[in-house]
């Protein structure tokens, strides 16, 4: 073999790799067609083979683990992932780094140390914060959030916050988002009476096929709402209630934030539990060792559009 048929080999076994690589779903184009060195039992064959490209998936969970382990974020924050597994819980509602995820009222940020570098290059994250009756506690959230993106570009530099009405929320274009992501809000929407209108706006901003996945505080199967709503634990019936309601459809659920030890009987409800602790120093060490609340974990899926339907 001379040397031109050998560059030329070379060159389209690269093509034919970079080429397998573009056509992943969900893999970012600058992910680089990667080269190992191995011996030929070909004394003409090029010392350098191409490795096949990863999946999406494998991808994905390389990008987590790499975001998870970011120098910017806050160490307060890391030592609650063993609560809160960010990690399964964003694989099992199918995160990619190129999607557009709307996140629903993201607090101080917690999900947007991880969620906001992931989508930075390929995706867009879109912090979504209600612009009214807001207490004190929602508004140094939010201002906490802004100084979050403003101070440090090149993690949060391409998050957007955008501002909605709770009781007619809306939260960007009918069908532009891949994914709407909410954890451990629900309790508080169905408190405000604002939870069906927030069900239908995760839907309309949702494109068909799009997940809506949902993070909350789990009561006990027998328990009723009005027994419970003001525990902040919501039945998990109610909650594939609101979603089906509002046209979703339930895909899974999962037991990924499950606590067997949460016993949900406490004097000031699931604030009792970390992180929040509200009693303080009286049996704090009972609550730490019992850790955060059981939580459901559902993912709901808008079905795709029907013959003729327009968005």
């Amino acid at each position: 073999m001379n040397r031109r048929m050998k560059i030329a080999r070379i060159g389209a076994a690269r093509l034919s790799a970079a080429l397998l690589l573009a056509a992943l779903p969900g893999l970012p184009v600058f992910a680089g067609v990667q080269v190992a060195h191995a011996a030929s039992t070909e004394p003409d064959q090029p010392a350098d083979m191409l490795v096949p490209p990863t999946s999406a998936s494998d991808f994905t969970a390389a990008q987590l683990d790499s975001v998870l382990a970011g120098s910017w974020r806050a160490e307060a924050n890391r030592a609650r992932d063993v609560y809160r597994h960010p990690k399964a819980t964003l694989q099992f509602f199918g995160v990619r780094p190129d999607q557009t995820v709307v996140e629903i009222t993201p607090g101080g940020g917690w999900y947007s140390e991880i969620l906001a570098p992931l989508l930075h290059d390929n995706g867009h994250y879109i912090a979504a914060v209600a612009a009214s009756s807001r207490d004190g506690e929602a508004r140094r959230d939010d201002s906490a959030l802004h100084r979050k993106f403003a101070a440090d570009a090149a993690h949060y530099g391409n998050a957007r916050i955008v501002e909605f009405d709770p009781k007619a929320p809306v939260f960007g274009a009918p069908a532009s988002a891949d994914r709407v992501l909410t954890f451990r809000n629900v309790h508080n929407w169905v408190m405000a009476d604002t939870a069906p209108a927030m069900f239908k706006a995760f839907f309309a901003v949702l494109r068909p096929g799009g997940v809506l996945g949902v993070v909350d505080h789990r009561a006990d199967d027998a328990a009723s709402l009005d027994t419970v709503k003001q525990s902040g634990y919501l039945p998990t019936r109610y909650v594939v209630k609101l979603a089906t309601e509002a046209g979703f459809t339930l895909d899974e659920s999962s037991e990924i934030n499950a606590n067997p030890k949460d016993t949900k009987n406490y004097p000031k409800g699931v604030w009792t539990l970390p992180p929040t602790l509200t009693l303080g120093e009286q049996d704090r060490a009972k609550y730490i060792a019992i850790g955060e609340s059981d939580r459901m974990t559902l993912r709901f899926v808008k079905p795709a559009a029907q013959a003729g339907e327009t968005h």
